[in-house]
């Protein structure tokens, strides 16, 4: 059953997967996983507001470093990051930011910490608990073309039901028990439950025109919500990468959380309650990403843009 979860998951840059209980548990393992590659004492870089967030810990002796506004500026952000991962040996982050709102990386920022991991020999984790098969089937390095060392991964894979999975280059995999000495297992891990109801899931989002179809829907979708907005006086900014989306009531662009944490949160807040009352459930916060699914449907799509209007 895992190998032919592991068919459906399959990349090229994930030579072996290691399924768990949850989607939690991937992170810490992920960090684990690069402390046995380099072993002793071991930091980890990540970026502020990330999905990650909760795992700083992930062993008594190890610490995270997580450095406000390293994602800006984009121009500057190479020659900071020269200085700033040259001291850690791991650097995680999610691919496109959801926690603190839909913030989209620039490709240039993307490869600048790829070459700058590269040159001081740190690893890179990926966090696509979010973003992995949202935003393409082969997640952030399908659609960016930038390759981690590690990819965590969750939500969708279980097909609604707890599972999480980590894997990444062979070398840093093998570190993993049996294989190797870090000891690795869960009561739960790999149940046939989730495993089941994942390659279902899998299987329905790798037909043709999946992607194209969530591309359309939530394009339409963002594209109305700035349209009426923008149209009623608001400043307003947004966008989206197929499933996934969100919008700021603030002029943008925003690429970082200084950015998004300009936005009116006082509007938001009545819309969120105005479209609430209209029957249309938005996260209760700004700064979280929305997303959208195969079963939203363009009258879907209308219905929320008609009642965005009558709210303004």
């Amino acid at each position: 059953m895992n190998m032919q979860r592991f068919d459906k998951i399959r990349r090229e840059e994930i030579e072996i997967l290691t399924f768990l209980d949850e989607n939690g548990e991937s992170k810490t393992s992920g960090f684990d996983s690069c402390i046995g590659m380099v072993g002793g004492q071991h930091e980890i870089l990540g970026l502020e507001v990330s999905m990650h967030d909760g795992h700083e810990m992930a062993d008594a002796n190890n610490s995270i470093c997580v450095v406000e506004d390293l994602m800006i500026p984009r121009v500057l952000w190479a020659r900071e990051g020269q200085r700033l991962i040259c001291g850690y040996y791991s650097h995680i982050q999610d691919i496109v930011v959801g926690n603190s709102g839909f913030i989209v990386p620039k490709f240039e920022f993307l490869d600048a910490i790829r070459k700058i991991a590269k040159e001081n020999n740190a690893l890179i984790i990926f966090d696509e608990a979010m973003t992995g098969f949202r935003s393409a089937y082969g997640g952030a390095p399908e659609y960016f073309g930038i390759v981690p060392d590690l990819t965590t991964l969750g939500k969708i894979i279980g097909g609604g039901l707890p599972v999480g999975a980590y894997g990444g280059r062979r070398d840093i995999m093998e570190m993993v028990a049996p294989a190797g000495h870090m000891y690795q297992a869960g009561t739960l891990s790999g149940n046939p439950l989730a495993m089941a109801a994942g390659i279902e899931t899998l299987k329905l989002i790798k037909e043709p025109g999946t992607y194209e179809y969530l591309d359309k829907v939530t394009g339409e979708l963002v594209q109305g919500i700035l349209q009426v907005g923008k149209s009623a006086g608001h400043s307003m900014c947004g966008g989206h990468i197929n499933g996934m989306f969100g919008f700021f009531f603030t002029e943008g662009p925003v690429f970082n959380f200084a950015d998004a944490k300009k936005s009116d949160l006082a509007k938001f807040a009545r819309f969120y309650r105005g479209m609430l009352k209209q029957g249309v459930y938005f996260a209760p916060l700004q700064f979280e990403v929305g997303f959208t699914s195969l079963a939203h449907t363009t009258e879907d799509i209308k219905m929320t843009i008609a009642a965005r209007y009558d709210m303004i």
